[in-house]
């Protein structure tokens, strides 16, 4: 019991019945006398060292054993406490059997922390799961850290250890001692945690939630078009470096009504979770289930979370289950040996990040990623989940040499485990959360990321599952072709259109992400060439380009303004470009009205969003004018409805430029000019009606003539 390796202190502490009466064994370290309370009677128990204490109390035998309490003094005052060891596993037989089978699919209501009222009396039961442990015990701030007193009974062969402690409720610090397998002990976080201290403090804290959610409505409609059929346009935000110093509830004041006005449907939150190193921006994370506590407490982002929805705009966010960081207090080694990571370091370590991957083989430990993955569906509402680095997890040679990696079964690459997880997480997710998405940030040519789980592929292999993907591609390319000289780009005009060859082999959103401005590659309008003029026109006709393009859009924030600056986490937005005493804020705010009207006028065109993953959603005007630096297209709704998009990406004007279009429009209208005046351009452009004249060919088109402004992008529509 003193070494914290017993598996049941129940069987020895508590109360128990024996000839005379019933025995009463309670370990008190510190304690300088305890007493008894029962039925209110006093007796006082004996001292037999150690910090045990112990008697035999004269109760009538074979009766039910009365509550009591405890009677405790310390350096000469009393306190009164209740036994821990008197209650029943507050833990029940199903939840075991769903933990061991691994298909607890709301397993933070069996682990970690939680107030509740168990046989009769108020506390907290604790729960965690470490199976290779000798012995665990809960320490924390009501026991001054020391966790003798407060050994866990183990349930069955689960490797649950479960103990519930009377009086403890909301707000009280805690963490897991355990003894490994060495008979060392090792202090650890609660992995199922739904709340932690302040980092660099790294306690976890006992959580109950009081917040009264407000956005039925929302959640009732949110699934009632399916998400590549619906406008889609994302702002991809660091809630701690947005308007850094504000808290959860100040951002919810804030940050919604600013999305809502710049016409964004949904908002992706860098990762949430806790993360010990602000500088890993969330994607190190050690407390998978508690929401950062640097901007509040979880009822607090439950707040910001609603304020959204209230809003009409939907969030996202940020999720990280390809690995962890190897803090000694956290997940790596939990119990002693290799629990959440595999034992093979061929497989376990991350050389890119210095950090672990999960073992998704082990069926508890894909058993605490899934049921993460709804938790924050299920509890904070969070219509969608875009899971980072999930090439990282699908290759097993993933970033490591020859040699270094080891493979599957048949010899492959293909890490099958991974494969199987983020099938069930994605399968788990849509039946269990109606209207959510899930969006994979997968940088290679894998087949299937956004097929379904039961449909299988070329390669006989059922599709991971998800709902989008990331068109890491098409940013790239895109990025390196505006990056050129003008006068270089024809070189380079396969950048621009090499996309649309693959454009529907998954359901893709094109994203501009934090990933783009960070680590010397520049801010979106700093990587334009050219003076400030043409950099911030080419900024705006790529925009518009970009949300013209087949697929949904993601914008990391700042670059709705034109910061110059790449993104700081330390210094947060340049908000004062946006200031009219600044001499350029015209530019600046032009940027944004341009983003804005991208936004509404997008919503209001079917065509850009209705038929994003099919081809009959898309056809070719100019494809192959790589000297002119021209691109254009057509974009076709459901109903016939088209828009024409025409970026000319050179610095002169075109006039009279060449169009072929359907004659089924009698006449064109701009719809949008990113060149007009109010967004900064030089308002060069088409004012009225624009008719087309019929092809000698008869062939059904006609020709347009435009006039092209420079480094500019028009959106056309039916007159």
């Amino acid at each position: 019991m003193l070494s914290g390796t017993h598996h049941d202190p129940h069987a020895v502490l508590g109360a128990h019945p024996v000839p005379g009466g019933v025995a009463l064994v309670v370990l008190r370290p510190c304690a300088e006398a305890v007493r008894v309370v029962v039925d209110g009677r006093s007796v006082r128990l004996n001292d037999v060292g150690d910090g045990f204490h112990s008697g035999v109390l004269p109760l009538t035998s074979g009766a039910p054993l009365p509550a009591y309490e405890l009677h405790v003094t310390y350096e000469g005052q009393e306190v009164e406490l209740g036994d821990p060891y008197r209650f029943l596993p507050a833990l029940g037989e199903l939840d075991l059997h769903l933990i061991g089978e691994g298909r607890h699919e709301q397993l933070w209501q069996a682990l970690g922390a939680h107030p509740m009222t168990h046989q009769g009396t108020r506390g907290t039961r604790f729960t965690v799961w470490a199976p290779n442990a000798r012995g665990v015990r809960v320490a924390g701030d009501f026991c001054h850290w020391d966790g003798v007193a407060h050994p866990m009974r183990s349930l069955g062969s689960t490797g649950v250890w479960e103990l519930f402690v009377p009086g403890l409720d909301e707000g009280t610090l805690y963490k897991f001692d355990i003894t490994r397998p060495d008979g060392t002990h090792t202090v650890r976080a609660d992995p199922m945690a739904r709340r932690t201290e302040v980092p660099p403090a790294t306690a976890s804290v006992v959580e109950a939630s009081r917040y009264e959610w407000r956005d039925e409505e929302w959640l009732r409609r949110r699934g009632d078009v399916p998400v590549h059929e619906a406008p889609f346009s994302v702002y991809e935000v660091h809630l701690a470096s947005w308007r850094p110093g504000l808290t959860y509830r100040q951002l919810a004041e804030q940050l919604p009504a600013y999305v809502s006005d710049l016409g964004f449907t949904h908002v992706e939150l860098m990762p949430v979770a806790e993360h010990p190193f602000g500088g890993s921006w969330g994607y190190q994370v050690t407390g998978f289930y508690a929401p950062t506590s640097r901007l509040g407490t979880p009822d607090d982002f439950k707040r910001l979370v609603d304020a959204f929805h209230r809003a009409g705009i939907g969030v996202l966010m940020d999720w990280v289950p390809a690995h962890f960081p190897r803090d000694d207090w956290a997940l790596a080694a939990f119990d002693g040996e290799h629990l959440y990571e595999p034992a093979d370091p061929r497989r376990a370590e991350h050389p890119d990040w210095g950090t672990l991957t999960f073992d998704y083989g082990r069926t508890e430990v894909r058993n605490f990623l899934v049921a993460n993955a709804t938790y924050w569906c299920e509890e904070f509402h969070i219509d969608g989940l875009r899971v980072d680095a999930v090439a990282s997890m699908l290759y097993l040679d993933y970033s490591r040499e020859e040699g270094r990696w080891a493979p599957n079964a048949h010899g492959g690459r293909e890490n099958e485990d991974a494969v199987a997880f983020l099938q069930e997480m994605n399968a788990t997710v849509y039946r269990r959360c109606p209207g959510v998405v899930t969006i994979a940030e997968e940088s290679t040519a894998w087949d299937g990321v956004t097929r379904a789980t039961h449909e299988t592929g070329p390669n006989g292999v059922g599709g991971l599952g998800f709902g989008l993907k990331w068109n890491m591609g098409w940013s790239h390319d895109s990025l390196e072709y505006m990056g050129h000289e003008s006068v270089h780009r024809e070189y380079h005009h396969s950048d621009l259109t090499f996309a649309m060859v693959y454009a529907y082999s998954e359901n893709y959103l094109l994203p501009v992400s934090h990933d783009e401005v960070v680590h010397g590659k520049r801010s979106l309008v700093s990587k334009m060439p050219g003076d400030w003029w043409q950099q911030r026109a080419d900024h705006r006709a790529y925009l518009a380009y970009m949300w013209a393009h087949p697929g949904k859009q993601l914008l990391f924030m700042g670059q709705e303004f034109a910061q110059g600056a790449e993104w700081s986490q330390e210094h947060g937005l340049d908000w004062g470009l946006l200031d009219e005493v600044w001499p350029a804020w015209p530019d600046h705010h032009g940027v944004r009205e341009l983003v804005r009207d991208l936004n509404h006028r997008y919503r209001a065109a079917p065509a850009l969003w209705e038929q994003d993953t099919t081809p009959a959603g898309f056809s070719w005007v100019v494809v192959d004018a790589a000297q002119d630096n021209v691109v254009a297209f057509l974009r076709w709704a459901k109903d016939g409805a088209p828009l024409l998009a025409v970026s000319n990406f050179s610095p002169v004007v075109r006039r009279d430029y060449e169009l072929t279009v359907p004659d089924s429009v009698g006449a064109w209208r701009e719809t949008l000019n990113t060149d007009a005046a109010r967004y900064g351009g030089g308002d060069v452009g088409n004012p009225g009606p624009l008719k087309p004249e019929p092809h000698a060919a008869r062939d059904g088109s006609c020709r347009l003539s435009v006039t092209l402004p420079p480094l500019a992008t028009l959106w056309l529509g039916p007159a």
